[in-house]
């Protein structure tokens, strides 16, 4: 079995603000056309359900790749976006430090110890992971999950068992996809694309 850990598409935000769990914010033109391009991807040896955030962004890229992999789409609230980003929510990210000061440099230096953040960093990891390995449980054939930066890339590690030091190094690109393979009683991750745009 292989599952699929993809972040959304592009996000129309002319303001730059941290978007978060706000309403409103759906996939810019290119956002679309990034998960588009995952679909056809995905459709040489499609998945047979994806799993979404309810996030409005990971909803429309879910609902996009299903055009190209007939996939079924479900949603999963363990997939929503990192706590932490509900902290600064609304707020753009260039004013940041100024609002919060210091918040965003320790966040850029070490997101797994941030105090100040309502979820730890591996909270939202294991979220993601326990999503994963549910789904994967009761379900046969590939599955596909889509949900947000931060989310995917700690839920990948902690599937994989592979701690990077520098969390940031190789994070999700745009409905970029990091496939995993079980491996024994763990995953292994395989393979990772992301669109040329």
């Amino acid at each position: 079995m292989n599952v699929h850990l993809i972040r959304h598409g592009e996000v129309e935000n002319p303001r730059h603000v941290v978007y978060a769990m706000l309403p409103g914010f759906g996939l810019s033109d290119r956002g679309r056309r990034q998960a588009a391009e995952a679909g056809r991807r995905l459709g040489k040896e499609p998945p047979r359900l994806i799993v979404t955030s309810p996030l409005q962004r990971a909803e429309e890229t879910a609902q996009l790749i299903s055009v190209s992999t007939g996939a079924t789409v479900v949603v999963d609230d363990r997939l929503v976006e990192w706590g932490l980003s509900s902290r600064w929510a609304g707020f753009p990210w260039e004013e940041l430090p100024e609002v919060f000061p210091g918040e965003l440099d320790a966040y850029l230096d070490d997101p797994r110890d941030l105090p100040f953040s309502p979820e730890s960093l591996e909270d939202a990891g294991r979220r993601v992971a326990t999503c994963v390995a549910e789904w994967a449980q009761r379900e046969t054939g590939d599955l596909a999950f889509v949900s947000h930066q931060d989310p995917v890339h700690a839920g990948a590690m902690l599937l994989s068992r592979v701690a990077a030091p520098d969390f940031h190094a190789n994070k999700p690109a745009h409905c970029s996809i990091t496939t995993l393979q079980r491996a024994g009683s763990g995953w292994t991750v395989v393979s990772r694309w992301a669109p040329a745009e």
